[in-house]
């Protein structure tokens, strides 16, 4: 895990640093749905490129609301050859979590989970401000998050980046 520039909050490092499943701790609190904000081929993002060596890749954005709030931002992302191979299954999800394609299934590594601090006028913020608001607005109920974190999945030598953004009121619940 990588070192924070700055102290953390426990609650919030706890969260950025659990392992497994995002959603299973969320179902741990109450209802979880996932709202597809878009999925296809898309450019991405310079840390995508670093990560998947590749300038553009199937990319799948979505949100996980808890109880009706907006709760986690994710942002998946793969090279194409990828989608075509070990991760194809990633075009037939739907709404359901890509926890099910992650968690289930063997022969699945994680790199080393990563924090992001979120800038307030960062291209990850400005695409969930846009997302947040269309979907529920800005309340204080669920203010932007400020923290995400990444990992690689890696499948038959294949690459999968998920970016994962937290609510702050979310990283306020008991881990569990």
């Amino acid at each position: 895990m990588r070192t924070f520039p700055r102290p953390v909050h426990p609650p919030l490092l706890a969260w950025l640093r659990a392992e497994g499943s995002l959603t299973a701790r969320l179902r741990a609190h109450g209802r979880v749905e996932v709202v597809v904000l878009q999925q296809g081929t898309q450019s991405l993002w310079p840390r995508e490129r670093a990560d998947l060596n590749t300038r553009s890749g199937h990319v799948r954005e979505v949100m996980l609301l808890l109880n009706g709030l907006p709760a986690v931002w994710a942002r998946s992302a793969t090279p194409h050859r990828a989608r075509q191979g070990p991760w194809k299954a990633l075009a037939n999800l739907g709404n359901r979590p890509l926890a099910e394609l992650l968690f289930q299934r063997r022969h699945i590594q994680r790199d080393q989970l990563q924090p992001h601090r979120l800038t307030r006028r960062g291209q990850i913020t400005g695409r969930i401000r846009q997302s947040w608001n269309k979907l529920h607005g800005a309340t204080p109920a669920s203010p932007l998050p400020r923290w995400a974190r990444s990992s690689v999945f890696w499948r038959q030598g294949q690459p999968l980046r998920v970016l994962e953004a937290l609510a702050p009121w979310t990283t306020q619940l008991p881990l569990r």
